[in-house]
């Protein structure tokens, strides 16, 4: 992992993709941004942006399995996302197991004094992403 600075992490989602980054000297990730997608397309003109903008090393996307450990319809549609990530930049792109980060991220942005409003008007992807690359960075570095 010596060769890993800088990671992109996204929480897939067919509406809304989360997106964090992270580093491996400090094993910290932070929110970076959310991205609007159409049934689980984004606007790949955006990713480009994030991609050259932060010349990540690798690629982490969230898993969504379900709770006993099993693919989930949403798990097959975040691997295929992943797997387009790799074809379009050429980069690593790695999968960690993403169960109950959108909890935990309700829960931190209550913390942070969040509104509880409509998911619509509060999006926590941002925050799960950045959920997710912490644990994968916490399990791999």
């Amino acid at each position: 992992m010596a060769e890993l600075r800088l990671l992109l992490g996204f929480d897939y989602g067919t509406r809304q993709i989360g997106v964090a980054v992270g580093q491996v000297i400090t094993g910290q990730a932070r929110e970076l941004c959310t991205l609007k997608a159409q049934n689980g397309v984004p606007d790949w003109n955006q990713v480009e942006k994030l991609i050259k903008e932060w010349k990540p090393d690798a690629i982490v996307v969230g898993l969504p399995l379900n709770m006993d450990g099993t693919p989930s319809e949403m798990s097959e549609r975040a691997e295929k996302f992943a797997r387009r990530l790799h074809g379009r930049y050429n980069l690593p792109v790695h999968t960690h197991d993403e169960r109950l980060t959108t909890f935990e991220a309700k829960g931190e942005q209550m913390a942070r004094g969040g509104r509880h409003g409509s998911y619509r008007d509060n999006p926590v992807d941002a925050i799960a992403a950045a959920l997710l690359l912490q644990g994968w960075l916490e399990a791999n570095t």
